[in-house]
């Protein structure tokens, strides 16, 4: 049972002289779901401890990419290793082809990839490459999708300008994002009607395969499938932001799960270990348009840094190695802790949908189905903050916003499982 929250309240007070918010993401600082942020100094396996002392079972793994548990021996000894040789050089090392090797290996969709420093980047890349490839301006998005907080990216958004409630930003120009087109996900008649409405204008269209920025939301069947032969009926590129799902959801993603092609794919979390790391890629004549080769420019004096590909090398190689027991593992203890706390809900008569696909997962404080942003808004964020911050004083760390995914890793087992219903049982009981 954590404890008071003094250091951690101190450090926030401290923070909040020097960082607006106290924070660095907004989402840190708890405001949608009430409750003190506690300030973390370490973690190991499936567990936070903070400067109080407290521990806590994560449920958000830093937002996705500790599959393999916090501080996994290899990863650690991987960046130890690199961080003796140099922390950064700004110069090519073999390091960068050995990760693209097992980027490409998973994903075959990738022919070639470049590496950059966040999903943000790769996703902002990606974009303009479609734009750069295709001559046209025009982009598609979905509504509670986030690729990142780029300016035409932020328009009707996920993650945490889905948490705050804004419709964007300010600071974004009208102009800026005027060749933006946010549609309903799971729609494919609305997509077929912004290509008629801008014929031979559309470049890409973006989307999570599944979105995760909004809580999880699955594709419904044949969407994915139809929003490929749309862009391949209007000579438009089909890109998947993998950042969430890319090793996550299986060995090649959401792409490999159901099915899909797409000409370019984003990545993240997952790639770089928990370092910042991200990474665009796709069709080779495509990505033959960045410089040095073609005319679309991109770079980053700390892309494919050597610590970030240490860290990615190594999580990756541990999931190939055991990929036939990793993902089954993943798939029964997510089961077990997300469907187990909606029974327990359903009988203490909360109105709770589930949502999961893998081993990432949401609760919605709703009775209806989320299919998309606008039944996922019709989620209770009151009851979800007091489930919150219940399920907070029980040692249990969820994401702090009912439009944030959960995730699982490889580190949570049968005692992490009756630790979660345990506490989901006095939260509901409450």
């Amino acid at each position: 049972m954590p404890q008071l929250h003094t250091r951690s309240r101190q450090l926030q007070q401290r923070a909040e002289k020097l960082l607006p918010g106290g924070v660095d993401s907004p989402v840190r600082a708890f405001r949608a779901v009430g409750g003190e942020p506690p300030f973390v100094t370490h973690a190991e396996g499936a567990y936070l401890f903070d400067a109080d002392g407290n521990r806590y079972l994560d449920f958000f793994g830093s937002w996705g990419p500790m599959i393999l548990g916090h501080a996994f021996p290899p990863v650690v000894e991987a960046i130890q290793q690199a961080a003796a040789r140099g922390a950064s050089f700004g110069a090519s090392t073999a390091a960068e082809a050995d990760l693209a090797e097992l980027v490409t290996q998973c994903f075959p969709s990738v022919e070639k990839l470049r590496f950059v420093s966040s999903g943000t980047e790769a996703c902002m890349s990606a974009i303009r490459l479609a734009r750069g490839f295709t001559g046209r301006n025009f982009i598609i998005k979905f509504e509670g999708c986030y690729h990142g907080h780029s300016d035409a990216m932020l328009v009707k958004a996920g993650s945490g300008v889905a948490t705050l409630g804004i419709p964007g930003s300010a600071g974004v120009p009208a102009e800026t994002a005027q060749h933006t087109l946010a549609l309903p996900f799971n729609d494919l008649a609305a997509v077929e009607a912004a290509f008629a409405a801008y014929p031979g204008a559309i470049a890409c269209i973006i989307v999570e395969p599944v979105v995760g920025n909004a809580g999880t939301i699955q594709p419904a069947a044949g969407y994915l499938e139809g929003l490929r032969a749309l862009t391949k009926e209007h000579g438009a590129l089909l890109i998947l932001d993998e950042v969430m799902t890319g090793f996550r959801l299986s060995l090649g993603g959401a792409q490999q799960l159901y099915g899909v092609t797409p000409d370019l794919t984003t990545l993240g979390k997952i790639i770089g270990g928990g370092l910042p790391c991200g990474a665009f890629g796709g069709r080779a004549d495509v990505m033959d348009f960045l410089a040095p080769l073609g005319p679309v420019y991109q770079a980053g004096t700390l892309s494919g840094n050597p610590l970030a590909m240490a860290a990615g090398i190594a999580t990756l190689r541990e999931l190939i190695a055991k990929k036939g027991t990793i993902y089954p593992a993943l798939e029964k203890t997510t089961a077990a802790i997300a469907d187990g706390v909606a029974r327990i809900a359903r009988q203490a008569g909360v109105p709770l949908t589930v949502n999961r696909v893998g081993s990432m997962f949401t609760w919605f404080f709703t009775s209806n189905p989320v299919t998309d942003f606008t039944s996922a808004a019709t989620s209770d964020t009151e009851a979800f903050g007091r489930f919150h911050r219940s399920m907070m004083e029980s040692g249990i760390w969820l994401p702090p916003s009912q439009f944030e995914a959960a995730f699982v890793s490889m580190a949570h087992g049968q005692a992490e499982v009756d630790l979660a219903l345990a506490a989901a049982q006095k939260a509901f009981a409450g």
